[in-house]
């Protein structure tokens, strides 16, 4: 069974630094596109970035991260990262990781970063 954690949430100032986690199981995600998404509170859920390839060399980020925020993955740990740096308050929401396998997506169940100004 497919299984994504998230790790890493937290409080952070606005300019500062903090890294979320994804720990998958399951099965070997290494040639699986892996993503990360985000819903702050009254909004719908967006997107943040995606992995792709077995080697991470294709990724792809929103406009409102790109330069910021930083998706890498450790294949050997079955781990999808997110590096967060000068995250702003308007980047305050549950992180959510994704995976889609077939016609199915699979999601953990998110950790809340909150930026404070």
């Amino acid at each position: 069974q497919v299984r994504l954690v998230e790790f890493g949430g937290g409080l952070v100032q606005a300019g500062g630094s903090l890294r979320l986690s994804c720990a998958a199981s399951g099965r070997t995600f290494s040639s699986s596109t892996m993503g990360w998404f985000r819903q702050a509170p009254g909004k719908e859920r967006e997107f943040v970035a995606c992995i792709r390839g077995s080697a991470g060399s294709l990724t792809n980020y929103a406009d409102s991260v790109k330069g910021r925020f930083t998706i890498s993955r450790d294949n050997a740990k079955n781990t999808v990262y997110l590096q967060m740096n000068s995250p702003k308050p308007e980047d305050t929401a549950v992180y959510y990781c994704n995976t889609r396998l077939g016609f199915t997506d699979y999601w953990g169940k998110g950790t809340l970063v909150t930026v404070s100004s």
